[in-house]
């Protein structure tokens, strides 16, 4: 668990720090495209992909931020605080709000990987995630 949420946290700093991927563990997580949004001060959005490999999961986390996931590849399973676990497969979205708790994210399958996009509607220079204990 430990190294899983050290991965994620290095790979989300690794996506404010600039336009390439880094592999860390289970979970590669790469930055797409940052832009600064003018008609609301103080805001960016960013565009990320994420591959988990075959039984990858999340910590537990928040994103502080509107979040906006498709999934391409695989099939994942999210949840957030309060909700039920859905199970998303290729072409469907979910949608994560700034005061969410994701308490699950993981690949639904143990032996193929699953990708997916996340667009983030977040303040300037806040870090992807946050991990809540």
């Amino acid at each position: 668990m430990k190294s899983a949420l050290l991965s994620l946290c290095v790979s989300a700093t690794v996506c404010l720090l600039g336009t390439f991927a880094v592999a860390a563990d289970s979970v590669t997580v790469t930055s797409l495209m940052s832009k600064d949004l003018p008609d609301y001060p103080g805001k960016e959005g960013l565009m990320i992909s994420v591959e988990y490999a075959p039984g990858a999961s999340d910590p537990i986390h928040t994103h502080d931020a509107h979040a906006f996931v498709y999934v391409l590849e695989g099939s994942i399973v999210m949840q957030v605080k309060g909700g039920e676990e859905v199970a998303l497969s290729p072409g469907e979205t979910w949608y994560e709000g700034p005061t969410d708790v994701h308490t699950v994210g993981r690949n639904a399958s143990t032996s193929e990987p699953a990708k997916f996009i996340v667009v983030l509607l977040k303040n300037k220079g806040a870090p992807v995630l946050t991990p809540v204990e």
